[in-house]
């Protein structure tokens, strides 16, 4: 489980930490621009990490830099990053070792860089950098070599199955970062894959390699979308070609007539492909070992009625197993949570950063709905 998040000069946030030990299913509320969405992002740099992205510049641009060093002109824009380098510190919980990574970033006369990257398991260094040089401690004889700063060395070490870096890096990229955007999601696949786009527009491919993997899978999906889905037959993952597959959906009457409807999967509405994707989420986190989702704003493009069985089911899933990270604006879903896992983001205007807290460390007069309506909630 992810214990603990900590984001520094990276495009709002800054001095940003946030801290879920022991929080199953967590909740972040604020305003449009307070910078939800931003913790995805930072947490999509860690996945992208464990998914083998090792060049800075693929994981970050200068704008990304809070303070705006792009716009700095080069001959200040050296010193300026030695004070302020973008720093991430995650501290993850798994199978009762718990791993700390630390990753600083900077702009070297224009170019992005490493300055520093440590990794550490119950408090003991796996291994430490300072720019470019590497010191991996848990060989019997320290061994020390040279990288590339431009280079994420984590990326890069490869070391034994059970080793803690191969560990830590494969919860990474089995992260769940979503901010679906039904749209661009296909039912068609050309390959097999566990690791979705962010926008998950590769949804067949995604499904195709669940399915391939654990086909047990398939009873899970089933049943979560006959609870909301009344009137679906079953879904097939149709072969179409030598490795094309496509997702057709058959529905049924439910007047007691053996009549029944195929549609491709593209052809469902916005909201029903939603559904797909939450038993998708559900079947991963129970059979591709427990996960950690981050899901923006997961209920826009359910109705009223539907919400409370979509949120509950995510909350239930992940209750036993698992972390689900969420953002939301709907009144249904933020009734759905506690004071304790729901996190307030609060950001004053745009050249300010955002501040966090729980909702039982606030103050709240009268119903928190009204005061989120209303904008009265401030940190």
């Amino acid at each position: 489980m992810l214990q603990r998040l900590y984001v520094h000069n990276f495009r709002c946030l800054e001095n940003f930490e946030l801290k879920l030990k022991d929080i199953s299913s967590a909740l972040l509320i604020g305003k449009n621009g307070s910078g939800k969405s931003t913790i995805g992002a930072a947490l999509e740099i860690f996945q992208n990490i464990g998914r083998g992205v090792n060049r800075v510049s693929n994981l970050i641009e200068p704008h990304d830099f809070t303070f705006g060093l792009a716009h700095i002109p080069k001959h200040v824009r050296s010193r300026v990053q030695t004070q302020i380098p973008m720093r991430f510190e995650v501290e993850v919980l798994l199978d009762q070792q718990l791993y700390k990574y630390e990753l600083a970033l900077a702009l070297s006369d224009g170019e992005l860089v490493v300055l520093e990257e440590n990794l550490r398991v119950n408090e003991q260094i796996f291994y430490s950098r300072q720019s470019s040089e590497i010191s991996i401690e848990s060989r019997p004889e320290q061994s020390k070599f040279m990288l590339d700063w431009h280079l994420i060395a984590l990326s890069i070490i490869q070391e034994s199955h059970d080793d803690p870096s191969r560990v830590f890096k494969t919860w990474l990229s089995n992260m769940l970062i979503l901010a679906p955007i039904p749209q661009l999601m296909s039912g068609e696949s050309s390959e097999e894959t566990l690791q979705p786009m962010r926008n998950v527009a590769n949804f067949g491919d995604w499904l195709s390699g669940l399915l391939s993997r654990y086909p047990a899978a398939y009873n899970r999906i089933s049943n979560y979308l006959k609870n909301v889905l009344p009137d679906i037959y079953e879904f097939e993952n149709e072969i179409i070609g030598k490795k094309n597959r496509n997702i057709v959906v058959r529905f049924q009457s439910i007047s007691g007539t053996s009549v029944r409807f195929k549609f491709d999967f593209n052809q469902l509405s916005d909201g029903e492909k939603c559904f797909f994707l939450c038993a998708v989420v559900l079947a991963s986190n129970d059979y591709n070992q427990p996960l950690f989702c981050f899901w923006d704003e997961p209920d826009n493009y359910v109705s009223l009625s539907e919400v409370g069985y979509f949120i509950g089911e995510l909350q239930s899933s992940f209750k036993s197993k698992g972390q689900i990270l969420i953002t939301s604006h709907h009144e249904e879903t933020i009734s759905r949570f506690f004071d304790e896992n729901t996190f307030v983001l609060d950001r004053k205007s745009h050249l300010e950063p955002p501040s966090i807290k729980r909702l039982n460390e606030i103050q709240v007069t009268g119903n928190l709905i009204d005061s989120l309506i209303c904008g009265d909630i401030k940190l």
